[in-house]
C-alpha cells in the first residue's frame, strides 16, 4: 500500500535528477498533476526545506535539508566511494573519462566518473540516466544480467527505430563471448567507448565499467590496446567490494 500524497512529493523531488532548479508551472508538466496540488506539495516541501524557492525567479531547487540527510548515508560498503581510487588510477593509465554504471528497470545509471584531463573530453555527469538499448555500458549491463533483460529491452516502448532487433540480440551474445563492449556515435555523435564487467564474489553483475571519450582519438584500435588495462582494473576492483 502507498500514500498518494507521498507518492506525489517524492515525484517532485525526483524532477530535480535532471535539473538544477524549475518553476511551478514545468514541475506540474513534470508529474502531470494541476498547478493548486503541486503548489500545496511544494509548500510543504519548502516548509520541511527540501526545496528553497528563489523569490526573484519563482524557481524552486533542492534545500539544504537533502544535503543533510545525505550526509549521513552510510558509505562504507558504496562502491562509488570504495573504488574512487582505481578509476583514478584507471584514467590516468588510459587517459579517457572513466565511468561506473548500474542498472535500474530499463535504464543505467552512472554512478560515479572521473573525467579525463585531456581539453576535449568525455564530460561525465554522476547521476545520469540513460537507455539501457544503446552504448557499450547499456550492452554489458544487458548481456551479463539475467536472462530476460534482453526481451524486456527489446520489448520496450522506447526502443530505438533505427537498430535492428536481431542485430541486437546477436551483439549481446558476442559481447558475453568476448566479455566486452564497444561504442561508436551509437547515442551521441562523437563520442566512442568500450566498457567490461565487474562481477560480485558469487558471479553476479553488479555494474559495468567503462571508458569514453571522443571517437577520433578513442578509435577500435585504441580499445583494443586498452583492454587488458580495463580488464586488470575491473578484476583488481571486485577484490575490494565486499
Amino acid at each position: 500500500m502507498t500514500v498518494r500524497a507521498v507518492e506525489r512529493a517524492l515525484d517532485i523531488l525526483l524532477c530535480f535528477l535532471d535539473r538544477k532548479d524549475l518553476t511551478l508551472t514545468e514541475i506540474s508538466k513534470v508529474v502531470s498533476l494541476n498547478k493548486s496540488t503541486v503548489y500545496r506539495l511544494l509548500s510543504s516541501l519548502e516548509g520541511k526545506g527540501f526545496l528553497i524557492r528563489n523569490q526573484e525567479t519563482e524557481k524552486y531547487r533542492l534545500g539544504f535539508r537533502i544535503w543533510e540527510l545525505s550526509a549521513n548515508l552510510n558509505r562504507d560498503h558504496d562502491p562509488s566511494v570504495l573504488l574512487l581510487p582505481e578509476l583514478v588510477r584507471l584514467r590516468d593509465l588510459v587517459g579517457e573519462t572513466i565511468s561506473l554504471y548500474v542498472r535500474d528497470g530499463m535504464e543505467r545509471v552512472r554512478i560515479q566518473a572521473v573525467e579525463s584531463t585531456e581539453s576535449i573530453r568525455r564530460v561525465a555527469p554522476v547521476g545520469i540516466r540513460l537507455p539501457l538499448s544503446v552504448g557499450a555500458s547499456s550492452k554489458i549491463l544487458v548481456a551479463y544480467g539475467e536472462t530476460t533483460v534482453v526481451d524486456q529491452v527489446l520489448n520496450d516502448s522506447g526502443w530505438p527505430e533505427g537498430i535492428a532487433k536481431p542485430f541486437y540480440r546477436q551483439q549481446i551474445a558476442e559481447i558475453k563471448e568476448k566479455g566486452f563492449a564497444t561504442s561508436i556515435e551509437e547515442r551521441e555523435t562523437g563520442t566512442a567507448a568500450v566498457s567490461v564487467p565487474i562481477f560480485s564474489r558469487d558471479k553476479q553483475l553488479l555494474m559495468a565499467l567503462s571508458v569514453s571519450g571522443p571517437s577520433n582519438r578513442l578509435t577500435i584500435e585504441k580499445m583494443k590496446e586498452n583492454l587488458p588495462i580495463i580488464k586488470e582494473a575491473a578484476q583488481r576492483m571486485e577484490t575490494m567490494l565486499p
